[in-house]
């Protein structure tokens, strides 16, 4: 690439950033791990966002990228300010008390501070973090002192966060805090520097309608994750499976209504999330509700009315939690489909939902 195009291009990346979020509308893009199966580097999501016209890439884990020195994330953030697009950071759990938890990557502080680093290298201004999951909510450990110990993992890189001017956004996990728990974390470790990484799926976890989770996070949202889900009657409850984005139970023309209202400056990453099986959620359980002792009843029925009115996925899906070795047609046949799918929802989101900017050029 010539030099004065290069510069170009840069300049083109810098003015979309600028420009009012009113003005360009949402931007789209997604979150690698929605194509986990690949194993691709940070260079080669960027590379297949820049073919789809995509305005941005959640790189949600320090593992995609080949190396953590300075000059290879110059690299990086030059080749997405190349193609137009804006790229989020992404860590995993920050909370040492969470079994979600990897001792491999040194302290809380230690690991955030690598995180935020690289994530401004690369020129996000975002950076997703979580806490656990589901399991934190089941052992002997209340989950009020997970969320103590984030907080304080927060507070420890406070200062860094604010000094590169990258935000961090607490998820709402798999199933470990609903969204006023999270609401009040991030509260709590001050909103001057970290905000919400919004899931739409997760709240299927936690018994929650994924746009009441939209009404209390999404005005702390940073950065999200955009994903469907069909939630229907169960013997014991309800059960619910994750699908494509319009497959789905969630209202989304209501839904984008109240994201551009709520928080327009969120990208809106699609974390495509298909291949798994149902799963069942026993709220007609006595002991189930041991995990939630402060759910409110008003959540609730809100979730049972979704359950009412929803069914099942009436279409076949390559299923990826198989036990045991798998024909490595079977494993290819699985990539093919997080592909696939992942382009069926950004299309939907394009066409139906009309979000997205480099799209229209």
């Amino acid at each position: 690439m010539l030099r004065r195009t290069f510069l170009g291009a840069i300049a083109a990346a810098a003015s979309v950033r600028a420009q009012s979020p009113h003005a360009l509308g949402i931007r789209l893009g997604y979150d690698s791990y929605s194509l986990r199966a690949w194993r691709w580097n940070a260079m080669q999501h960027i590379d297949y966002a820049a073919g789809l016209k995509l305005d941005s890439v959640q790189i949600s884990s320090l593992n995609e990228f080949e190396s953590l020195e300075p000059a290879y994330l110059q690299k990086v953030r030059e080749r997405a300010a190349a193609a137009r697009l804006v790229l989020d950071g992404g860590i995993g759990s920050i909370c040492p008390t969470s079994r979600s938890w990897n001792p491999k990557n040194g302290t809380p502080t230690e690991y955030l501070s690598a995180g935020l680093r690289t994530a401004k290298a690369v020129g996000a201004s975002a950076m997703r973090v979580f806490m656990g999951s589901s399991a934190d909510r089941q052992g002997a450990t209340p989950i009020e002192r997970h969320i103590e110990e984030t907080v304080k993992a927060l507070k420890s890189v406070r200062s860094l966060a604010l000094d590169l001017g990258v935000k961090i956004g607490i998820e709402n996990h798999s199933g470990d805090m609903q969204a006023r728990e999270c609401r009040d974390l991030i509260e709590e470790a001050g909103r001057d520097y970290v905000g919400c990484c919004l899931d739409t799926g997760n709240p299927m976890w936690v018994l929650e309608d994924p746009l009441l989770t939209l009404e209390i996070l999404g005005p702390y949202a940073v950065t999200t994750h955009i994903r469907d889900s069909v939630v229907f009657e169960h013997p014991r409850g309800a059960a619910w499976q994750w699908v494509v984005l319009g497959d789905g139970i969630v209202d989304w023309r209501r839904f984008i209504g109240r994201y551009r209202q709520l928080c327009p400056n969120a990208t809106m990453q699609l974390e495509n999330i298909t291949g798994r099986p149902p799963r069942v959620v026993p709220y007609l359980e006595q002991d189930f509700w041991k995990d939630f002792p402060k759910a409110r009843a008003a959540d609730f029925a809100s979730f049972v009315a979704l359950a009412k009115r929803g069914r099942p996925l009436m279409a076949p899906m390559i299923i990826a939690d198989q036990v045991g070795r798998v024909p490595a047609e079977y494993t290819e046949a699985l990539k093919m489909q997080q592909k696939l799918d992942l382009e069926r929802g950004l299309d939907f989101a394009r066409k139906t939902l009309g979000v997205g900017v480099n799209w229209r050029s």
